[in-house]
C-alpha cells in the first residue's frame, strides 16, 4: 500500500509540472526501504511510459471522468502495477482499496474495488478499447504523435514504441584508467555480462544498480548512452587545442573530451546548481580540473576573453525528445510551443558561439532531439546564415533518407542529431 501511496503522490506532482527528476529524490526519501524506494520508483516511471494507454482504460471501465486526481492517480498505479507488474493481482486490488481509507476517501473504496475488478474480468476487451485511438496506442500526446508521423512517416511508429521501453544501461569505459575488454572482464568477475558496443563501450544485458559496478567510484567507467558516446570522437581532438563545451553540467560529454585527449578545456553552464557536477565527475573519474565557468555562453561580453577556440561542443537545450523512454514525464510535460522556444534558443546560441570559433575550427551541434525544428531544420537555417560554414560528414553514422546526422532510438540507441560545422 505505502508503494501505491508514494508512487501516487510522485505522479500528481509531476501533473502538477513538475519534472520527475526532481521529484524522486524527494519520493525516496520518504520511502521506509531502500527496495520500497526502488518500487516506488518502477511504478512512477511505469505509468509515465504507459499514461495514455492506462488513461484510456480507466475511460473504458468508468462512465465518466474521476474528478478526484488523488483516486484517479491511485487507479492509474493500480492499473499500472495489474498489466505490467508480478504484484499479485490480490494484493494490487487489496493495496488499493485500503490506499482509499488512508487518503482518508474510504467512500471510494466500492469504486476502486469495482474498477480493478472489472478491469480484470474484462482485461482483453478493455485493452483492445483503449488502443483504438493513438494516444492510448502509443501512449504519447496526439500532437506529439502527429509531428513524428510527419517527418517520419516510415519511422514514426517506431521512434514512438522506442519511447515506451525501458533504456539499456551503457557504459564508457575511461580509457585513461581501464581498457573496454579489461573493464568486461571485471564484469563478469562481478557477475554482470556486458557487449561491447564501442571502442569504449559496453552495454549491460541487464541493468544493475550503479554501487554493483566495479570501479566505478574509482572512476573506471561512466555511464552514457551510447548516442552520447559519440559527440568526443567526432570533434576532432588534438592535443592542445582550446576546447569549449558550452552547456557542460552535469560533465558527461566534458569528461569523454579530457578522456580521449589532452586539451585545454573549458566548460560552461547556466546552472548555477548543476555545474558543480562537472568538478564532481572529473574529480571521480581522476582527470585534471578545467576551467569552469556559470554562465550564459550565448552572452559572450561576459565570459569569453576574446581567444577563438579550436573545438566547441554545442550540446544545446532541447526538448530531449529523443530521451523520453529515461524522462517519461517529458511527453506529457511538453507542449507544442516549446519546440518553436527552444529552437529559437539554439539558433541564438548557435549564431554567438560561431563568433567564439577559430577560422578553420570545428563546431558540434548536438542536441537529444528527434524534432526536425531542432535539428535538421535548425541546422539548414543556421547554413543559410552562414556562409563561412561547411557542414562535415559525419564518420559512422548514417543518414536517414537524405539526412545525415539523425539517429533515431533503438534498442541501443537514444535519439541524438549531431552536426560538425567547419568555419571557413
Amino acid at each position: 500500500m505505502q508503494v501505491q501511496l508514494h508512487a501516487a503522490h510522485t505522479l500528481l506532482q509531476v501533473f502538477a509540472g513538475r519534472s520527475l527528476s526532481a521529484v524522486l529524490p524527494h519520493s525516496r526519501a520518504r520511502g521506509a526501504s531502500a527496495a520500497e524506494a526502488g518500487a516506488v520508483q518502477d511504478v512512477a516511471f511505469g505509468v509515465l511510459r504507459h499514461l495514455g494507454l492506462l488513461r484510456a482504460v480507466l475511460g473504458e471501465l468508468t462512465d465518466r471522468r474521476i474528478e478526484d486526481a488523488d483516486l484517479e492517480t491511485l487507479l492509474l498505479v493500480a492499473l499500472y502495477q495489474l498489466q505490467f507488474t508480478r504484484t499479485p493481482p490480490h494484493a494490487v486490488v487489496d493495496q488499493s482499496v485500503r490506499a482509499c481509507t488512508a487518503l482518508r476517501k474510504r467512500s471510494a473504496s466500492g469504486l476502486t474495488n469495482a474498477v480493478l475488478r472489472n478491469f480484470l474480468r474484462r482485461r482483453e476487451s478493455v485493452l483492445q478499447r483503449a488502443c483504438s485511438t493513438e494516444t492510448g496506442r502509443w501512449s504519447h500526446p496526439q500532437w506529439w504523435i502527429d509531428a513524428l508521423r510527419v517527418a517520419y512517416p516510415d519511422q514514426f511508429a517506431d521512434i514512438l514504441a522506442s519511447g515506451n521501453t525501458r533504456p539499456p544501461l551503457t557504459l564508457r569505459v575511461n580509457r585513461r584508467r581501464s581498457a573496454c575488454d579489461t573493464y568486461q572482464t571485471l564484469l563478469k568477475e562481478a557477475g554482470i555480462d556486458a557487449e561491447q558496443v564501442g571502442p569504449y563501450a559496453l552495454i549491460l544485458e541487464r541493468p544493475v544498480r550503479i554501487a554493483r559496478l566495479p570501479g566505478f567510484a574509482e572512476g573506471l567507467a561512466s555511464v552514457q548512452d551510447l548516442s552520447a558516446q559519440y559527440a568526443a570522437p567526432l570533434m576532432d581532438l588534438a592535443a592542445g587545442q582550446r576546447v569549449l563545451d558550452a552547456c557542460a553540467a552535469p560533465g558527461g560529454k566534458t569528461a569523454h573530451i579530457a578522456e580521449c585527449c589532452d586539451v585545454a578545456l573549458t566548460a560552461i553552464d547556466n546552472d548555477a546548481q548543476r555545474l558543480p557536477l562537472v568538478a564532481q565527475t572529473f574529480e571521480r573519474l581522476r582527470l585534471s580540473p578545467i576551467k569552469l565557468l556559470h554562465a550564459n555562453a550565448g552572452g559572450l561580453d561576459a565570459w569569453w576573453d576574446g581567444v577563438p577556440f579550436d573545438r566547441i561542443l554545442l550540446d544545446a537545450p532541447c526538448t530531449a525528445s529523443g530521451i523520453v523512454r529515461r524522462h517519461p514525464d517529458i511527453k506529457w510535460l511538453r507542449r507544442p510551443a516549446d519546440i518553436a522556444n527552444l529552437a529559437a534558443e539554439q539558433q541564438a546560441l548557435l549564431s554567438a558561439l560561431w563568433r567564439a570559433l577559430a577560422p578553420g575550427g570545428k563546431l558540434l551541434y548536438a542536441t537529444c532531439s528527434v524534432f526536425p525544428e531542432e535539428t535538421q531544420l535548425q541546422l539548414s537555417a543556421f547554413l543559410h546564415a552562414h556562409s563561412d560554414a561547411r557542414l562535415l560528414e559525419l564518420p559512422g553514422i548514417a543518414e536517414i533518407g537524405n539526412i545525415q546526422g539523425q539517429i533515431l532510438p533503438d534498442s541501443r540507441h537514444d535519439g541524438f542529431f549531431y552536426a560538425l560545422l567547419q568555419k571557413d
